[in-house]
């Protein structure tokens, strides 16, 4: 789960001939020479950000995971309230006409082959990529991971708060949905077997697929502005939200939900600097004016 070296400037370094050679051509002078001193501090003062330690990481995810397992273990207890739940949401979606869960869920149910390829997709795409995008900035782009990692962090915390508060039963687990994932037999599947243990099956709202989706995708956007990329990255969400509509884990208001968690702790990270930097100025000037 819940689950990169700053930019450098690159030289370009000539003969040591040419080097003489130039220098003999064009001499600094004093006024060259002051340009020259007056760039060097600015240099020495660049900014430079430091990569986190790996046990530092580490212990965030196993924090993350002790987190989930613990709300998980409170599933049993609540089974009753999660289908009402999920009854409710379904309700609702069909009285605003978007509920095409069912439809997906059968249409999908009744193709073995793109069931079993969903599956797979389902229960690893989300991991895969979200774990590999993050490995990625925390190794080469230092000057970004921070923010993104904080902003993946409280995506889940926020996300095991509402699954707390509000346990919301899948599609899957109500009456006229097939378990497509489960009747995939898909290796590894955390509907099936003993890893169904160790997975929250009340935890449809809001979709962490979802949200995890949305975060690569401000991932990628601020890791390149090749357009084919940002393009597949954009992509992306759209096609876990298809596939876990279909295989009927989760709801329309799911996904809704889980585009607004995204946002929001992107938004709350971003804001949280320049909040306690209007704090901190406010709090030195207080003094002054007493």
């Amino acid at each position: 789960m819940s689950t990169v070296i700053s930019p450098i400037d690159a030289t370009v370094e000539a003969p040591a001939g040419e080097l003489r050679s130039a220098a003999v051509a064009r001499p600094l002078g004093v006024e060259g020479l002051g340009r020259r001193a007056a760039a060097q501090p600015a240099q020495a003062q660049a900014p430079t950000v430091r990569r986190t330690r790996w046990w530092v990481e580490a212990l965030t995810i196993v924090w993350l995971c002790w987190v989930y397992d613990a709300v998980t273990n409170l599933a049993p207890l609540r089974l009753g309230v999660a289908l009402e739940h999920g009854r409710e949401i379904l309700g609702s979606e069909r009285a605003l006409g978007i509920a095409p869960e069912q439809a997906l869920d059968r249409w999908l149910a009744n193709h073995h082959g793109l069931g079993v390829a969903l599956s797979y997709y389902y229960d690893n795409a989300h991991f895969l990529v979200t774990l590999g995008l993050l490995g990625y900035l925390w190794l080469r782009r230092t000057d970004v991971y921070r923010p993104l990692r904080n902003s993946l962090v409280l995506i889940n915390v926020l996300g095991f708060v509402v699954f707390w508060r509000y346990p919301v039963a899948p599609p899957r687990m109500l009456d006229g949905f097939t378990d497509v994932v489960a009747a995939s037999h898909a290796v590894g599947s955390w509907h099936t077997g003993a890893l169904a243990s160790n997975a929250n099956q009340l935890a449809a709202m809001p979709s962490l697929h979802i949200a995890w989706a949305a975060w690569c995708v401000v991932a990628v956007w601020r890791l390149t502005s090749r357009p084919a990329i940002r393009a597949l990255g954009v992509i992306y969400p759209f096609l876990t939200g298809f596939a876990v509509l279909a295989t009927g884990n989760h709801y329309v208001l799911d996904i809704v939900g889980g585009a607004i968690l995204a946002a929001a702790a992107v938004a709350i990270i971003a804001w949280a600097p320049r909040a306690r930097a209007r704090w901190s100025s406010g709090a030195r000037r207080q003094p002054a004016a007493a």
